[in-house]
């Protein structure tokens, strides 16, 4: 583990900001987990569980990168720039994409595992 000289570093994942899965059905499993295991699910198969979102995406989305995974986390992070920075320095495989909306901005890289991932800076008061 690095030691952090000068107190925290920014660039931290702060909390899983959502859980991302393929759904050869998206509505249909949605509706299955809102009947039953009650998750609050809205019109666009995602349920919002605290600072948590759970989203069912179709099955031949690209919103997970050119691979087949079939799951991607998001992690918020506190600082996206830095992360970002880091993520370089490591020699990860970082998406040039930023994008930014009223939830914040985001972006996506790979682990070494060619595992594609979301990070996400929430934007202020979210």
């Amino acid at each position: 583990m690095p030691k952090e000289r000068d107190g925290p570093r920014k660039g931290r994942v702060t909390g899983i900001g959502g859980v991302f899965f393929r759904a050869k059905h998206r509505e249909g499993l949605a509706a299955w987990y809102h009947e039953v295991l009650d998750l609050p699910i809205t019109d666009s198969a995602t349920a919002q569980l605290g600072e948590t979102v759970w989203a069912a995406f179709d099955a031949n989305t690209d919103y997970f990168g050119p691979n087949r995974q079939a799951f991607m986390v998001n992690y918020r992070v506190d600082d996206l720039d830095a992360s970002l920075r880091r993520l370089r320095e490591v020699g990860a495989t970082v998406s040039r994409d930023i994008q930014e909306d009223e939830y914040g901005r985001f972006a996506w890289a790979e682990d070494p595992e060619g595992n594609r991932f979301e990070l996400w800076q929430p934007a202020e008061g979210i």
